[in-house]
């Protein structure tokens, strides 16, 4: 069994705490490694070590510093298959779902290559007599990125390429669940010419966060995960002054229209229900067919497309459509959540309980279920279960399934599939949610726009990557300028000392 680090400073360093959590192989419920678990007193001088090399990371030209993104970026590239078997091993995903993981998150890497396009300011001539005034973008110092399981390549450099570029230096926990990722992005960083210390990637629990949110170097956290942990991070930064930006849970509706292509709807939701073990924030967990022609033909299509799937480890092949979740205890809600929805009413036409795979008895894996006839009070619609799950709830008009979307606590990601553009600007205008998807089933944007939802999905009023992600790790500074202007002495040919 592997023993993990921390990587300070440029280096691995052992934790010192002598509490360690344990990492799974998700397909096979074995620990592969333990990591450590840092005190209080190791953030707080891991964040001041970090203080220290920020100075210089600043003063560094905002295009030295995005040579380091684009050399960054190369080594990704070069490293794909072996970040992918990282991300695979330890959350379970398949390959070529992990490239994906992998390529979301360098697309934002290229965008910061522009770095120095984003962060230039503005100038205004003669604003007065004699008077200019200019805006400039700084780095605000040191900031953390607290980042979750389910993404474990991707959300790390989200977090991690908007802030190195704009000249902080980063803390960076990630999930002690899939740490293995962040520790190999940070090598790579420094192969790229990143300064030791600038990136220090930390290992922690609920101690590491607090000492973050409570120490008053760090000057921004950016968190992804769920809503409770959201709100208890979001308000805990704000109350010790520090910008936050915190993403939560989900719960993502997709429409379908009776003008819709109901087999390019079932294939959507299959994949966008499914895909990754429905382990993703913006997996679309609710389907809600507008009449009941539609929802008919819909549940006729759905059915052999999820009794085709196939459900295994990684290594099975790059053929597998989804593998296991990743920890028992997730396992044990969803297929508690499973029984709910059953308890409570729904109808039950896919059944994911109780899988096993031979030879991989002890996987977290959970089959493909579906749900019909779910209910707004059923708790499995009301829960975000992050799992296999999809429920459909049936409408039977387009007020009646747009209403239901907005008065959903969440307000993530949603779709709606029609042939019909009138309708689709219409729920484009009035839903009340961060992220829409028109035809398309995961309509997360891409790294030049902006990533955020609405509601209970995110609080902060900044959101990741692109644009805003520029806006969020540096402040502005504006500054008058006026020069008095009259006779100057003649030419000095000899050095003297400053007065």
């Amino acid at each position: 069994m592997q023993e993990l680090t921390h990587y300070v400073n440029g280096e691995k360093v052992a934790g010192t705490s002598g509490r360690f959590a344990d990492v799974l192989n998700p397909a096979t419920g074995e620990q592969i490694a333990k990591v450590p678990l840092a005190t209080k007193a190791e953030m707080d001088a891991i964040i001041a070590k970090a203080a220290e090399a920020q100075v210089g990371w600043a003063a560094t030209n905002p295009q030295k510093r995005a040579r380091v993104m684009m050399k960054f970026a190369e080594l990704i590239n070069e490293n794909m298959d072996k970040l992918a078997e990282l991300v695979s091993m330890e959350h379970g995903k398949t390959l070529p779902d992990a490239r994906g993981d992998v390529q979301r998150g360098l697309e934002v890497v290229e965008v910061c290559m522009g770095a120095p396009h984003m962060l230039k300011g503005e100038f205004t001539n003669s604003g007065g007599p004699g008077i200019d005034l200019y805006s400039m973008r700084q780095p605000l110092g040191v900031v953390a990125g607290i980042t979750p399981f389910n993404f474990p390549a991707m959300i790390p450099l989200w977090k991690m390429a908007p802030a190195l570029s704009c000249g902080n230096a980063m803390i960076l926990k990630p999930s002690e669940r899939v740490p293995s990722t962040s520790l190999m992005l940070a090598e790579l960083l420094k192969e790229a010419g990143l300064p030791d210390g600038v990136l220090q990637v930390v290992n922690g629990d609920k101690e590491a966060v607090d000492a973050i949110l409570d120490n008053e170097t760090i000057q921004a956290v950016g968190f992804v995960g769920s809503t409770p942990i959201a709100q208890y991070i979001y308000g805990r930064a704000a109350t010790n002054g520090k910008r936050a930006q915190c993403f939560g849970g989900a719960k993502n509706h997709m429409l379908i229209m009776p003008d819709a292509d109901l087999d390019k709807a079932a294939d959507a939701l299959v994949g966008a229900g499914f895909g990754a073990a429905g382990e993703r924030c913006m997996a679309i967990s609710v389907a809600v067919p507008v009449g009941k022609e539609t929802a008919d033909g819909l549940i006729e299509r759905l059915l052999p497309r999820i009794e085709k799937l196939k459900v295994g480890p990684y290594t099975a092949g790059e053929d597998i459509d989804f593998g296991p979740v990743i920890t028992p205890q997730a396992k044990a809600r969803i297929e508690g959540l499973i029984d709910s929805g059953v308890e409570q009413g729904a109808k039950l036409l896919a059944d994911g309980r109780g899988l096993t795979l031979q030879g991989y008895e002890g996987g977290h894996f959970v089959g493909p279920t579906l749900f019909d006839d779910v209910t707004a009070e059923m708790d499995i619609y009301k829960e975000e279960i992050f799992g296999p799950v999809l429920s459909t709830v049936r409408m039977d008009n387009y007020e009646d399934a747009l209403n239901l979307v907005k008065d959903n606590a969440y307000g993530n990601g949603t779709a709606i599939y029609t042939a019909d553009g009138d309708t689709a600007r219409d729920f484009a205008d009035r839903v009340n949610v961060g992220m829409v998807g028109i035809n398309f089933p995961i309509p997360v944007p891409l790294s030049y726009h902006t990533f955020g939802g609405w509601k209970k999905s995110a609080f902060g009023d900044l959101n990741q990557y692109g644009p805003d992600a520029f806006r969020f790790y540096t402040r502005t500074k504006t500054v008058t300028q006026r020069w008095f202007s009259g006779i100057k002495e003649g030419g000095e040919f000899n050095f003297k000392a400053m007065d």
